[in-house]
């Protein structure tokens, strides 16, 4: 490989501070992987550096809180203005993708908004990563305290009471999710980054073979 480390940006918008919280677990997540750096990317100013930094990455994790039901208008704002390295070329078309949100609901329709990144993902040709996570707190023996509570297999959900501030809220849990999903896209990345590498080697191999038995066939014909 021509590089060591694997980078994964953390491109997010927080409101009011829990969802800052949020995307800090995912980033804890994704740097506790051996040989992976993290960038926590606030994208209230979708600027040249910060475009320039996702241009960077080979994994890009997207967040936003979920306000009446869908993406937060200022990532909503940043999300048009990818259509910029979009319309260059696909730039980020190959990367890794992931997802997390953030509500003041249990439920909230906190889907539509993770459904809302899925697509931006999709759009710009990456690879969309799921929690992996079994659903949590789904039996009578289940607790709120468990890893993925509030059942999400798109991505990372979590709930934040809306009378209380980010130093409480997102409890433990839902931060423990977002890390497990952090460390999830990290592992996924550095694998997929690895066998891009593997495949450009075989395929290169792979043509010096057919070379050289073209030659042969010549020289025997």
């Amino acid at each position: 490989m021509s590089r060591t480390r694997i980078r994964v940006a953390v491109a997010y918008h927080s409101g009011s501070g829990h969802t800052a919280r949020q995307a800090a677990a995912v980033a804890a997540g994704a740097g506790s992987v051996p040989g992976v750096e993290v960038a926590l990317l606030p994208v209230d100013d979708a600027d040249a550096a910060l475009f320039a930094a996702l241009d960077r990455a080979d994994a890009i994790v997207l967040g936003a809180p979920t306000y009446m039901g869908a993406a937060s208008a200022a990532f909503k704002r940043f999300a048009e203005a990818s259509s910029k390295p979009w319309a260059d070329g696909q730039r980020w078309k190959d990367k890794v993708a992931a997802g997390f949100t953030n509500s003041q609901n249990v439920n909230g329709n906190k889907e539509n908004t993770l459904l809302e990144l899925f697509v931006l993902a999709a759009q710009h040709g990456m690879h969309w990563v799921s929690p992996g996570l079994y659903a949590g707190w789904n039996t009578t023996t289940g607790s709120p305290e468990d890893l993925n509570r509030l059942g999400s297999f798109t991505g990372a959900m979590a709930q934040s009471y809306g009378d209380v501030g980010p130093d409480v809220a997102p409890p433990e849990t839902d931060l423990r999710t977002a890390e497990a999903l952090g460390r999830r896209v990290a592992e996924v990345t550095v694998d997929y980054v690895a066998g891009k590498v593997a495949g450009r080697q075989a395929r290169a191999a792979v043509a010096e073979l057919a070379k050289e038995q073209a030659a042969y066939d010549h020289a025997v014909s």
